[in-house]
């Protein structure tokens, strides 16, 4: 299969798909490492800029469960903070919930602040934004993510504002909860998360948190691009605490660890890599280091290319991908976010996934590749 694709000189040049790779769904759950794919959600392309196609968006979190994964729900990936509102995220929560039970599959869930409206916040109500959604997530029967808060970023003045705010909700929670720290590469409105823009002062600071409560800390997912920060952090948590890994460019060793310890991941590129990203953990459980490297090897160059900056555009390809591989019919996203990446990163992002293997169907993903491009004005 070709197709001609554009080239940053602005000439076509004729481009050969290569075979995709196949990766069944796994017989048995993952047992090594806890993985949850952090999941996009399927704009309606004929409603209003905040409404969802609810059989495609659950569709796929089923697709997710069938390979074993777990799913993160409603966090950044699912653009939060980017176009979905607090009234869809808490019917997108209940909705995911029943598909969970339906099928016994593992959920985390975000609850932040976003029903706020953007700027500071006395500590108070930041703290009841938090309550509303920490019920609507537990009625669901999923696993609560203290998403990190705009709004606490916004408002807190030092160190002992973030311990009081995660204070008073971990000792409130049904069941131990994850913390989030998203780094501002995800989120510019997050720097200074923890009390300090110096990020080794910001370590320590959440460390103290996790350390206090530990008993409703399951864990922390830390999204830094920053693989040696990750693993120190890593080696200082309380026993029985997880590190998730959110380090969409160096997962694979972070995941595959070490002497020391490990990471369990939490991953926004697990969410179009799925299959893939199934095969190498089970290859991990069976200890088959050699087919773990081989099998992850050629999605990094995909995930470094999809959360390339400005990162949090991340999910504009993440959606590409989605109608590209037949998870959806459309490529329309919440707010109008398809338009965040220019033509020659998603041309780019394509030839990453066909090289990856991820395209399962090559003649409908270069059908739709041509449609789209014929869009931009790309035409042979």
């Amino acid at each position: 299969m070709k197709i001609d694709l554009p080239r940053p000189d602005g000439t076509l040049a004729a481009y050969t798909l290569g075979e995709p790779r196949t990766y069944p769904p796994p017989e048995n759950s993952i047992t090594s490492r806890v993985a949850y794919a952090a999941a996009h959600v399927v704009a309606d392309p004929l409603g209003e800029p905040d409404v969802l196609d609810w059989d495609a968006t659950l569709a796929f979190r089923r697709h997710l469960w069938s390979y074993g994964l777990g799913v993160a729900e409603a966090m950044d990936t699912a653009q939060r903070g980017m176009g979905l509102d607090w009234a869809t995220t808490r019917e997108l929560i209940t909705r995911s919930g029943a598909e969970a039970r339906a099928c016994g599959g593992r959920m985390v869930c975000g609850a932040g602040t976003d029903q706020l409206p953007p700027g500071p916040a006395p500590l108070g109500r930041v703290i009841a934004a938090y309550e509303e959604q920490l019920d609507v997530i537990e009625a669901a029967g999923a696993v609560p993510v203290l998403m990190a808060s705009r709004q606490l970023a916004a408002s807190a003045t030092g160190p002992d504002d973030y311990a009081e705010v995660y204070g008073r909700l971990l000792v409130q929670v049904a069941r131990p909860a994850v913390l989030h720290w998203l780094g501002p590469m995800f989120d510019p409105a997050l720097t200074g998360y923890w009390g300090s823009a110096d990020l080794d002062a910001a370590a320590e600071n959440v460390l103290a948190i996790i350390a206090r409560h530990a008993a409703k800390v399951d864990g922390i997912k830390v999204s830094l691009l920053d693989a040696e920060r990750e693993v120190a952090l890593r080696r200082r948590l309380p026993a029985g605490a997880r590190l998730y890994t959110g380090d969409d460019f160096d997962y694979p060793e972070l995941i595959r660890g070490d002497a020391f310890g490990y990471s369990d991941a939490l991953l926004g590129i697990f969410d179009p890599i799925a299959p893939a990203a199934a095969a190498a953990l089970r290859a991990l459980d069976t200890g088959d280091l050699p087919r773990y490297q081989e099998i992850f090897a050629p999605t990094v160059p995909l995930a470094r290319h999809l959360f390339a900056a400005p990162t949090y555009y991340y999910k504009t390809g993440v959606v590409f991908l989605a109608w590209l591989t037949a998870h959806q019919e459309h490529f329309r996203m919440v707010g109008g976010l398809e338009t965040a990446r220019p033509v020659p990163h998603l041309v780019r992002l394509f030839e990453l996934a066909d090289e990856a293997g991820l395209l399962p169907d090559p003649d409908l993903a270069a059908a739709r590749m041509r449609a789209w491009l014929a869009v931009q004005g790309v035409t042979a």
